[in-house]
């Protein structure tokens, strides 16, 4: 199989770059090689590439710039994928696009299927609608991933975030009324990588991928400061204080209660994703990315280091 990851620097396009099997053939491709702020230049690098599968693993995802930069943000997360879509099927490629709850209002208290209607609260949720419509137009074969609460060791995330701002700050304010489930990125490409193993001509459509279970931000954090403090001795672990979302005062809406349903995707191509509190276990177990992500001080380091020998 030949496999465009467009994103291979990013979270999740990171993560599936290293999971590919080795039988087949990844073009891992950045902005410098694919940049996808250009939607002119995609053509050129699809064409030359020919890919079997294209990845896209890129976005606007800044959410609250996104509201006073709405024409970047449709760039990116519409126009681009519109013409990675029209390429996708020029070439005969099947094009996975992963996109977000955001996408719906979050009103709703039960969990969301991928067939309700969505209803964007949002600049960045209302480009990503225009994007997988332009996926689902273009005839391309294709399969639109919708995910949520995405974390990893590397790039700007909520996870590294607060571990960041724990050595800074002694006391963090997490919103504690928006219920989703944190999903691993490295959850997201063993999915992904199943799913292209499993096929997807035949099964285009939209999916929910997210890890098991649900919780609040609030909760999330203290669950990822238990864990990093059990591979990190001398964390600092600040204390965590609940306030409602008009108390924190973002400058886009975020949806409430956005739990998706994700047993379409389990039923259609075999995968399933682990507990979220499972997931972020496994992640917070690599020390040393952990504590590279982080910018952890030297003490911290040699504390771990100590830790981690003392353990083998």
């Amino acid at each position: 199989m030949r496999i465009l990851v467009a994103g291979s620097n990013g979270q999740v396009g990171w993560e599936v770059v290293r999971l590919c099997p080795p039988a087949w053939t990844v073009h891992a491709t950045d902005r410098t090689q694919l940049d996808i702020s250009d939607p002119a230049s995609i053509p050129r690098v699809v064409r030359e590439l020919r890919p079997q599968v294209i990845v896209n693993a890129t976005g606007y995802t800044t959410v609250d710039r996104a509201e006073s930069e709405p024409a970047v943000a449709r760039l990116i997360n519409a126009e681009a994928v519109a013409v990675l879509a029209a390429e996708a099927r020029a070439c005969g490629a099947t094009l996975v696009h992963y996109s977000t709850d955001y996408v719906f209002s979050g009103r709703k208290t039960t969990p969301y299927s991928p067939g309700d209607a969505p209803d964007p609260q949002s600049v960045y949720g209302a480009t990503k609608l225009e994007g997988e419509r332009a996926i689902i137009d273009s005839g391309a074969s294709y399969v639109i991933l919708r995910t949520q609460w995405v974390y990893g060791l590397r790039g700007r995330n909520f996870v590294l975030a607060i571990l960041r701002q724990a050595a800074l700050r002694p006391e963090l304010r997490i919103v504690s009324d928006q219920t989703g489930a944190p999903t691993w990125a490295r959850s997201i490409a063993r999915a992904t990588i199943g799913i292209l193993s499993r096929g997807v001509p035949g099964h285009e459509g939209v999916y929910h991928l997210a890890c098991a279970g649900s919780t609040t931000w609030f909760d999330f954090a203290r669950a990822v400061f238990d864990e990093a403090a059990t591979n990190i001795p001398g964390l600092t672990v600040p204390r965590i204080l609940p306030v409602s979302s008009a108390e924190y005062g973002a400058t886009a809406v975020r949806p409430a209660h956005a739990v998706l349903d994700c047993s379409a995707t389990e039923l259609t191509f075999g995968v399933t994703m682990p507990h979220w509190r499972d997931a972020l276990r496994e992640a917070m177990t690599d020390r040393a990315m952990l504590l590279a992500a982080i910018g952890a001080q030297p003490s911290m380091a040699a504390a771990a280091s100590t830790a981690q020998t003392t353990v083998k």
